[in-house]
């Protein structure tokens, strides 16, 4: 197979392990070479305002630095689509940003996306947050041609992960980074050999979602516990869950939800949803809502540190009794 070369584009950390898994391909002679890294610019971060690379800026220096020490070429790091040098192939894995026809037409055999759902479902921007509050079995990745419509090109590969009802955005994302680092050199291989298979996907199954808004963190206590704790696992790390008390935002950081309230021993029938009913002595702070009830392991009141339930009722011991969300 004729050496081809690959520039890699992306930004966030899901996308640094195929970055690296590349590189590692590379390194074991497979037939490719990576000769770019496209990612965002860098961005000011916390109070100092300093700039500071993405995730996949700065492993991408360190990978340079193992491609070099191995005999082969450093990478160029670059921002700008008309600093990328000619290519073959443009592999994107959660880059953020379109790319125009005019720029994929210069990479000799198109371009991929990896997206993190398993396609045509989920197509958009947050389809690991979807799945989660749609409380999904399962979901997966897709390896897909770019196309001009969103999500839309053919599938190249595909894998499905069973889900078990605890995943955290944050869990979910890692093991998506895990799942295309095994599977996307093997379709580089496939691509750059010329024998990799492309399977058009249905249209009439497609299912879109959006990027989601700090706003949308807010706790709706008048649905059910199962739902509430998808919300909260699906908005872990970000936009996070919150509520009201007395005025004040506090934020539901873990917990789990009780559909049996009965179980319990707590009257909660002639309670408004988000009342504070109790403590379970094992699991945390009680918290009625509109199906069940939702245990809070985890808080934090604005501003202030994230604890536990028991540290969290030493500092608010008025805390029981209260209704959350005014």
């Amino acid at each position: 197979m004729q050496t081809k070369k690959i520039v890699f584009a992306g930004s966030p950390e899901i996308a640094v392990p195929s970055l690296e898994a590349l590189a590692e391909a590379q390194i074991s002679g497979v037939g490719w070479r990576l000769c770019a890294v496209l990612s965002n610019a860098d961005t000011p971060k916390g109070r100092s305002g300093i700039p500071t690379p993405c995730a996949v800026k700065a492993a991408a220096e360190k990978v340079s630095a193992k491609l070099e020490a191995s005999g082969f070429e450093p990478l160029k790091l670059v921002k700008d689509f008309e600093l990328v040098p000619e290519a073959d192939l443009l592999v994107c894995f959660a880059f953020g940003k379109i790319f125009p026809a005019e720029f994929i037409a210069r990479f000799s055999l198109g371009g991929i996306n990896v997206h993190p759902s398993l396609l045509p479902k989920y197509r958009g921007a947050a389809p690991i947050q979807q799945a989660l509050l749609n409380m999904e079995r399962e979901t997966g990745l897709s390896i897909q041609r770019l196309a001009a419509k969103l999500d839309s090109g053919a599938i190249l590969a595909q894998e499905k992960l069973v889900l078990d009802g605890t995943e955290t955005s944050a869990r979910l994302s890692a093991l998506m980074a895990e799942l295309s680092a095994k599977i996307l050199p093997e379709t580089v291989v496939a691509i750059c050999s010329g024998t990799v298979k492309e399977t058009k996907q249905d249209e009439a199954q497609a299912t879109y979602c959006r990027q989601f808004k700090k706003t949308d963190g807010l706790i709706n206590w008048n649905k059910t516990a199962n739902e509430i704790d998808a919300q909260i696992r699906a908005f872990t790390p970000w936009p996070l869950s919150w509520s009201f008390c007395s005025g004040k935002q506090i934020l539901i950081l873990e917990g789990r939800a009780v559909p049996d309230s009965t179980a319990l021993s707590c009257k909660s029938d002639a309670s408004p949803c988000g009342t504070v009913l109790g403590v379970d002595k094992e699991l945390g702070i009680i918290i009625k809502t509109g199906g069940g009830v939702f245990i809070a392991s985890r808080l934090q009141w604005s501003g202030r540190k994230a604890l536990d339930w028991k540290e969290f009722l030493n500092g608010s011991r008025s805390f029981i009794g209260v209704t959350l969300g005014n």
